[in-house]
């Protein structure tokens, strides 16, 4: 049953600002100098890793023309592989956000210190960081439109700042700053493919128009284009922002560097203000993203909920925002960063960050594998064979790009990430087993309720057969 009309909240500009948003959050801020041990073969690496995103956003569009309801990832894998796949996909996603949520929340952190420095102890630190994720949850709790509203604004913000750096960088672009095309030395296959082990989550939030299609007015045509927009979007800046970086400060200066975007500012116009300008930039993107992957954090339990494979309160929604949703993952998220602050270690943080690796992955293999069942057991007669093609094309492109991503996460994540999906068995155990014994309560009520003749007359036979 898709949602009603009245609940599209979102258009193709908010839709499209909304996959952007969640796509950039703080990572962008690093990305040139985690990638500049490589070597400019790294913006290669951005190409072959942005089209392959590309690829994957067009398999969500295409999948929404084919059910446009929230839960995107998850409705897909379930109407192709049974409720068993649609848990696992619908669990994953939601473990990966309310986790990442939590480390945005403690990243923001250090960006507003620069903002306001001096107060740098451990009870502030956990203050600014709930207040990082509590504002952005107060938004969605007010409703799809503040949602949308959120997002546009902080979605401008960011990108005013990153634009700058990137696009008035190229005036000052210097061929000498530049290192070698390959600077680890070895084979440049294998350089491409370790800076894209760095650049992969750097798409992680291309299905955020898909996840919240129940709420995007006219979801078969504008879930595929924001998808893409939005993908194109982020990759723009990105590619712009990372050669405007190489291009503006020495090479050897940028390894080390730990605020690279800030470091161009510097080299452009020096005065030392690039590090405030980047700050604020910054906690804008990151408060951006919070705001969408607060809502991405309640759409996939709510999704899971209406069919039953989650508890019935996720399934609660209000002004077209799955409230109990909303308040579970801000809640989890705030525990987590609770526990990174005052546990004295960082271990079981690190540990369910690297979950969320692997986690992000789930959904996406599993919609790809969706699009392909869809395709593959069609009656090909329906299907124009240029479109077939092309679509079978994406959409293996789309899986490979998401087993690329399984392959980038690094066995560490995949181990843990792994036992946290296995852990999730036990909650389908419970809610598959609460399913049944519902349904053998209903149909004793219906027997009893037919009367003792009814059951006596045993089955109707109709011209079809046995009723």
């Amino acid at each position: 049953m898709h949602d009603q009309p009245h609940s599209r909240r979102f258009g193709l500009p908010t839709a499209t600002a909304l996959v952007m948003g969640n796509i950039i959050g703080g990572g962008i801020f690093l990305l040139p100098a985690s990638v500049a041990p490589f070597g400019t073969l790294s913006l290669l690496s951005f190409v072959v890793l942005t089209l392959g995103a590309i690829a994957l956003a067009l398999v969500f569009g295409r999948l929404a023309e084919r059910d446009p309801r929230t839960g995107g990832p998850y409705v897909h894998a379930r109407a192709a592989f049974g409720d068993f796949a649609g848990f696992l996909s619908a669990w994953s996603y939601w473990t990966m956000t309310w986790v990442s949520n939590a480390a945005l929340a403690v990243a923001a952190v250090g960006y507003v210190h620069v903002l306001v420095p001096g107060h740098d102890t451990k009870g502030m630190n956990l203050a600014v960081a709930l207040l990082a994720l509590w504002l952005p949850a107060l938004a969605n709790l007010a409703g799809t439109r503040w949602v949308g509203a959120v997002q546009l604004v902080s979605t401008v913000l960011k990108f005013i700042p990153l634009l700058f750096v990137a696009i008035v960088g190229l005036f000052f672009f210097d061929p000498h700053n530049l290192g070698s095309f390959n600077e680890s030395g070895g084979s440049a296959l294998g350089g491409v493919s370790a800076a894209a082990a760095i650049l992969l989550y750097s798409y992680v939030g291309v299905e955020s128009a898909s996840m919240s299609a129940g709420e995007v007015r006219d979801p078969e045509r504008n879930v595929g284009r924001a998808s893409v927009l939005g993908t194109v979007g982020a990759a723009v800046v990105y590619l712009l922002g990372t050669v405007s970086v190489f291009g503006t400060v020495a090479h050897k200066d940028l390894v080390g560097s730990t605020a690279p975007f800030s470091d161009a500012v510097d080299a452009m116009f020096g005065g030392g203000w690039g590090p405030t300008l980047i700050a604020l930039a910054a906690v804008v993107s990151i408060v951006g993203a919070l705001n969408g992957w607060t809502l991405m954090s309640a759409q996939a339990p709510y999704a899971a909920a209406r069919d039953g494979l989650f508890p019935t309160a996720f399934a609660t929604r209000r002004r077209g925002v799955p409230t109990f949703g909303v308040i579970v993952g801000v809640l989890l998220a705030s525990l987590l960063t609770v526990v990174n602050y005052t546990s004295g270690s960082s271990g079981l943080f690190e540990i369910l960050v690297l979950i969320t690796t692997f986690s992000a992955t789930v959904p996406y293999l599993l919609a790809a594998g969706a699009q392909l069942y869809f395709l593959l057991s069609g009656r090909r007669e329906e299907v124009r064979t240029g479109r077939f093609v092309r679509d079978l094309v994406l959409a293996l492109a789309g899986f490979g790009f998401s087993f690329w991503l399984v392959a980038g996460a690094g066995y560490a994540a995949v181990y843990q990430g792994v036992l946290f999906l296995f852990a999730g068995v036990l909650v389908y155990v419970w809610m598959a087993a609460r399913r049944t014994s519902r349904a053998e309560g209903a149909e004793a009520v219906d027997v009893a309720a037919a009367g003792p003749e009814a059951a006596a007359a045993g089955p109707a036979v109709t011209a079809d057969g046995i009723a």
